[in-house]
């Protein structure tokens, strides 16, 4: 059990507490000899204990494996924790791990929301300055399914397609079923395909996609599913294109749209390119007057087509007519649509506005309003009216539109003072009807530009008796018909407005502060020029008595005199 080893070394087997103790070695030759002493104690065995064993968990699931350990007293203890022979990385696994030591002999490991990669060998190492041991346990995780292996497309014809695939990993959990789905330039992402079988069953790697749309363009993919779940897709298959075939689908919404005169005019939704089945894809119109048997028809050879127009001299207007639109392309002739009885154009308006007339408003604004005949062929959808100055020729008449039923409409940004020549006309889809006869109107003048002069005013408390002298326009502005007086307190955007005939007026102060106010004339051309602007104090309670009252005068003249005279006396009047 003991040893003197060739070196000189001591070599102790199966120690026991019996064999601690200090030991001596000497070496000795002819010279001499030298001594060591060595101190030997002997610790217990460490011993750990890892549970579960075990452990199979599905892919989010969480688990808590714990370590123990049986140790002599003596000696401090250290564990690590390894997956795959690997040190875990506590601050780089995305806060799925978390190392939890509640006592000195024992550590557990908490696993967070477990994924796939995180299935493996767990291993616990313990270690002391006597010795070191390790324990591990097995950690299977379930999941989705992997993906399929390579898609490939074997058999092509015009609505199906023959797929195989290699199964993916089913991740300890058989695959049940998979699902095949498509994806073309039509459509919205991936979608679902009918298949042949219906359910795909986990243990075939092999199916038929049906209907599908001849001559498009498809990409497959295959995806797995378990128990557990639906797993990711497999890669895309390679771009296949259907086969062309006879188009099955014909045009929706045919329908009748206004033209002119004579035309019947057929529109239809075009089909979308997914459904045209082949190159050299077409409409076949046809129509027939109600009640005859044989059809017309015309080809329409452009595949962006949505309408066709018929023109037959002899056709009246609101004919009736049956109209189906058929498709076509190289491999043969397709559908019509159902039967629609549509008529011929009713053709542009027929009538003249009536009892048009214009009324000058402003200096640049008429109004035009006029009467419309209901019994007239070619409904209007609104009407134009041309209008132009007198000094110049119809062709340069400017034109503003109405629609609907409107029968007046106003004319704005005219120039003042200006003749003018208007008409009126109804119009729709098939053109425009013929012009009412021409009327006049003139803008009125401009307002005058001359501002109410020599302003003169007395404030007795919150009154204030104004004057002024009255507006002479020039000859090419508008007569004065009155006056404004315009007052708002300082700081607001809004002004009170009091009108008079006359070239006076008192105002009213209601509120404590100053108060801006101006005088305009005002004329059938609209407002004239305003007063420079005078600032008013209001007064809080109380009254200004006469002797006290503060004459204001904006110019001195004899005509201002005088109306100072007058507001001075109180039993004169204006």
């Amino acid at each position: 059990r003991i040893t003197i080893l060739p070196h000189g070394s001591l070599r102790i087997l199966n120690a026991s507490k019996s064999d601690e103790g200090r030991y001596l070695c000497q070496g000795v030759n002819v010279f001499g000899s030298a001594e060591i002493i060595a101190s030997v104690s002997v610790k217990e065995p460490t011993r750990i204990e890892l549970t579960p064993k075990k452990i199979e968990l599905t892919v989010g699931e969480s688990i808590v494996l714990s370590c123990k350990a049986l140790h002599d007293s003596t000696l401090d203890v250290t564990f690590y924790w390894t997956l795959n022979g690997q040190p875990i990385d506590f601050e780089k696994e995305g806060g799925h791990f978390e190392s939890i030591k509640a006592q000195a002999s024992s550590a557990d490991l908490m696993i967070r929301n477990i994924l796939l990669m995180h299935a493996g060998r767990y291993g616990c190492r313990v270690q002391t300055a006597a010795d070191t041991v390790s324990d591990e346990t097995e950690l299977l995780v379930r999941g989705p399914p992997g993906p399929p292996g390579v898609v490939i497309v074997e058999e092509i014809t015009d609505t199906t397609a023959t797929l195989s695939w290699s199964p993916g990993a089913d991740n300890h959990s058989p695959i049940s079923l998979y699902n095949l789905q498509a994806r073309s330039p039509f459509s919205l992402g991936w979608q679902t395909v009918k298949t042949v079988p219906d359910l795909i069953s986990g243990d075939m790697e092999s199916a038929m996609a049906v209907e599908l749309n001849p001559w498009v363009e498809y990409e497959f993919r295959v995806v797995a599913t378990n128990k557990i779940g639906t797993g990711d897709p497999s890669a895309p298959s390679r771009v296949i294109r259907t086969n062309e075939a006879v188009p099955k689908t014909p045009p929706a919404n045919v329908s009748g749209r206004s033209g002119r005169r004579h035309e019947l005019v057929i529109a239809w939704e075009p089909v979308s390119e997914e459904f045209q089945s082949g190159e050299g894809f077409g409409y076949i119109v046809a129509f027939r007057p109600n009640g005859t048997r044989g059809w017309k028809e015309k080809m329409v050879t452009s595949s962006d087509a949505s309408k066709f127009i018929y023109r037959d001299e002899s056709v009246p207007p609101l004919t009736p007519f049956e109209v189906k639109v058929g498709v076509y392309n190289n491999k043969g002739d397709g559908p019509f649509s159902p039967i629609v009885v549509i008529c011929s154009a009713e053709g542009e308006p027929t009538a003249a506005p009536i009892d048009v007339k214009a009324t000058s408003l402003s200096v640049s604004e008429i109004l035009v309003a006029w009467k419309h005949i209901k019994e007239s062929l070619g409904r209007p959808q609104g009407f134009e009216v041309d209008y132009w100055k007198d000094m110049q020729q119809e062709e340069a008449a400017e034109k503003v539109k109405t629609e609907g039923n409107e029968s007046s409409i106003l004319l704005t940004g005219l120039e003042g003072n200006t003749l003018y020549h208007l008409t009126v006309r109804a119009y729709n889809a098939a053109g425009y009807g013929p012009p009412s006869t021409a009327v006049h109107a003139a803008t009125k003048k401009s307002p005058p530009s001359q501002a109410p002069g020599n302003i003169m005013w007395i404030q007795d408390g919150s009154h204030v008796s104004l004057g002024w002298e009255p507006v002479r326009p020039l000859a090419n502005e508008s007569d004065v018909m009155g006056y404004k007086v315009l007052f708002r307190q300082e700081g607001q955007s809004n002004s009170q407005v009091i009108e008079t005939q006359k070239t006076s007026a008192v105002v009213l102060l209601p509120d404590v502060g100053v108060y801006i106010i101006e005088v305009c004339a005002v004329s059938e051309g609209g407002d004239g020029t305003a007063s420079p602007q005078i600032r008013v104090p209001s007064f809080s309670g109380g009254k200004v008595t006469s002797a006290q009252s503060t004459l204001h005068v904006l110019s001195t003249s004899s005509s201002s005199v005088t109306l100072l005279l007058a507001l001075m006396v109180p039993s004169t009047s204006w």
